[in-house]
């Protein structure tokens, strides 16, 4: 057995490391209060911690792991992604390139907490596109979006911070209007496959590294089975790769 601690008795002991968030940007650390989920390697619900206390290196080298989610948007009409650029104001990763959206199902809110069908994490993909990219969530429904696997990695960011997460991998087609949070968002760019091969070769681009886990074992497959299946009408649809991946297990990269 191992002699780490679960994150929940970590969190019942007040043991986890703090750190002052003054000289960060204020809008990005007030979101640090928002409280994610916190998780086991199997994904079962144990708790919550505040952001802050989840993705400081101090508290994740103890144990400490939440649940998130990386949502791929494409557009219907030509199968390209929509990536995103954090912005520098941002407290972990700060200007890196990206999947659409990356982040939490949240504590906070009932809904996002409910495990059947992946519909918490659904609610959040909807909640923090429009939050990041001003999609109208009408125009990302939770219903819409193809739950593909979960994988469970971890990944330092400057020293201080980094994550530790359950991640959920979500793949939505639609046509959507895109009006950037400057907070959040630096750049943001529809890409084909080739050109994000070359992006990836490009050594003055960086990319977070949960993407590049994703893009490594599974994106460029499942990308070629999403343009491989347009329908009668020669557009793509995240539906159709329904069963393409054994989403019942959580997929271990650390």
């Amino acid at each position: 057995m191992s002699s780490t601690p679960s994150p929940a008795v970590l969190a019942s002991r007040a043991v986890l490391s703090s750190i002052d968030l003054s000289k960060y940007d204020p809008e990005q650390s007030r979101l640090m209060d928002e409280r994610c989920i916190l998780v086991d390697e199997e994904d079962r619900a144990l708790g919550a911690a505040d952001k802050k206390t989840c993705h400081l290196m101090e508290n994740i080298n103890k144990g400490l792991l939440h649940r998130a989610f990386s949502a791929f948007v494409f557009r219907p009409a030509d199968g390209k992604l929509l990536l995103q650029q954090r912005a520098s104001e941002k407290i972990t990763f700060p200007d890196m390139w990206t999947n659409t959206c990356c982040s939490h199902p949240l504590d906070d809110f009932a809904e996002e907490k409910v495990e059947q069908d992946q519909l918490g994490v659904r609610v959040a993909a909807t909640r923090k596109l429009e939050h990041e990219l001003g999609i109208p969530r009408a125009q990302a429904p939770a219903d819409q979006f193809q739950y593909l696997t979960r994988i469970h990695y971890l990944a330092p960011s400057d020293g201080v911070w980094g994550e530790h997460e359950v991640d959920y991998i979500l793949f939505l087609t639609a046509d959507v209007d895109v009006t950037p949070n400057e907070n959040e968002i630096r750049d943001y760019k529809y890409v084909s496959k080739e050109e994000l091969v070359r992006m990836f070769e490009d050594p003055s681009n960086s990319f977070t590294p949960w993407f590049k886990l994703i893009a490594r074992d599974f994106l460029f497959g499942w990308w070629d089975e999403l343009l491989a299946r347009k329908d009668a009408s020669g557009k793509v649809s995240a539906k159709s790769l329904a069963g393409v991946a054994d989403g019942s297990k959580v997929v271990k990269m650390v």
